[in-house]
């Protein structure tokens, strides 16, 4: 992970109106856990990308797919799961498939993983971030 993506930058207004929230809301996602930004001595809220990310994850899945806050929890708890289970493939499954085989395993297996990612509505900002610059 880059410094730049998890170094939180943005107060609360920036962040609300980066996700399209009320501040409001991202103070209740706080309260119930959902989301943990950084604090400055002062107590203000600061959020990284990497806070951005997981605010945008979780109004997919209430906006768009009804998840109540109790399935969001357990939606992120499976994102962060699956998250490791694909660093740890991407480690090492590729390089050991010898075989054509192996590798078309190897890739099935990645598409797979990132067909979930999707389903639970993450979206990885470097990537959206990337996009952005290579227009």
């Amino acid at each position: 992970m880059t410094q730049g993506y998890t170094e939180p930058l943005f107060v609360i207004s920036v962040a609300a109106r980066l996700v399209a929230m009320h501040p409001q809301t991202l103070r209740k996602y706080e309260r119930e856990g959902l989301i943990a930004p950084s604090r400055t001595t002062g107590n203000l809220r600061l959020y990284s990308d990497s806070d951005i990310e997981r605010l945008r994850q979780v109004k997919y899945l209430v906006e768009e797919r009804g998840l109540n806050l109790a399935g969001v929890q357990l939606a992120l708890e499976l994102t962060r799961r699956v998250r490791e289970l694909r660093a740890r493939h991407a480690g090492t499954g590729v390089q050991s498939a010898a075989t054509g085989a192996g590798r078309d395993l190897a890739t099935t297996l990645t598409i797979e993983l990132n067909t979930v990612l999707k389903l639970l509505g993450f979206v990885d900002e470097r990537e959206v971030r990337a996009r952005r610059d290579d227009r």
